[in-house]
């Protein structure tokens, strides 16, 4: 992009929304949520320029945790765009948060999951996987990085026993798409696979290429072995479940993981 005419802040202002400088160490980067479905996070403060409407950025402080919040959109694109971004800032570590949709009928709405590993689905990696696009990443598996997953896991496995919350390691497959999935369940299902969502792969895809320790923190919103899918069957109960879950335990182990 230098190559190009672009200067650090040009990419930063146009890849997350914001001066370089703004940004912080740790980062939380979601596909769909706010801060304030997350409150006790800390307190957050709103960024974005006004006429800057695809990426929102909050920065948000805890104690002495300092943190940037980045809302992108769905998808891979949007989400491996942003983060290739953050290469021209300070930040350290990443944290995905987003939903995952179970295939295991072990793995239920509202559960969490920390994937160990997602296998490409979706376009965007073939981007940043080599020079030569007609090398094709499609299958191959992309992981976060070792030392961030076992600290994470760890984190998770003794905040959700003390709050009696199932918990589970995803194996995740990562796709393009809500609605094709569905012809394609029983083949992801024989990878291996018992998690799917949209930009994981993506996402450690880019966080390898930057050399910057990223992982994922995911809420299950559906489970289609159960048809229990993001378009029918899913009950108050368990939504109810879902979103405590997210709220009360999401901040908990994401302000751990950024703990010195």
């Amino acid at each position: 992009m230098k190559k190009y005419g672009s200067t650090k802040r040009d990419i930063c202002v146009h890849g997350v929304g914001i001066e370089p400088e703004l940004v912080q160490e740790n980062i939380i980067i979601a596909p769909w949520w706010e801060p304030s479905i997350l409150p006790s996070l800390g307190r957050a403060v709103y960024l974005s320029a006004p006429d800057f409407t695809s990426t929102k950025v909050w920065n948000i402080e805890n104690g002495d945790i300092k943190m940037t919040y980045i809302k992108t959109g769905a998808g891979a694109p949007v989400i491996m765009d942003a983060l290739l971004s953050l290469g021209v800032t300070k930040c350290k570590k990443i944290v995905f948060i987003g939903s995952v949709g179970s295939l295991d009928e072990n793995i239920n709405i509202g559960d969490i999951v920390i994937p160990q590993y997602s296998i490409c689905g979706d376009g965007a990696s073939r981007y940043i996987s080599s020079e030569n696009l007609l090398q094709d990443v499609f299958g191959k598996v992309a992981y976060p990085d070792g030392l961030l997953f076992e600290k994470a896991r760890s984190i998770t496995k003794k905040i959700c026993e003390e709050n009696k919350v199932n918990w589970h390691i995803g194996r995740t497959f990562s796709i393009d798409t809500v609605f094709a999935q569905f012809a394609h369940i029983d083949y992801i299902l024989r990878q291996g696979c018992n998690v799917i969502e949209m930009e994981t792969a993506a996402a450690f895809a880019a966080g390898k290429l930057m050399k910057l320790p990223i992982v994922a923190l995911f809420s299950v919103s559906d489970n289609s072995v159960l048809k229990k899918s993001l378009v029918s069957g899913r009950t108050e109960k368990e939504m109810n479940y879902r979103k405590f879950t997210r709220q009360e335990l999401f901040p908990k182990i994401i302000l751990a993981v950024f703990q010195k």
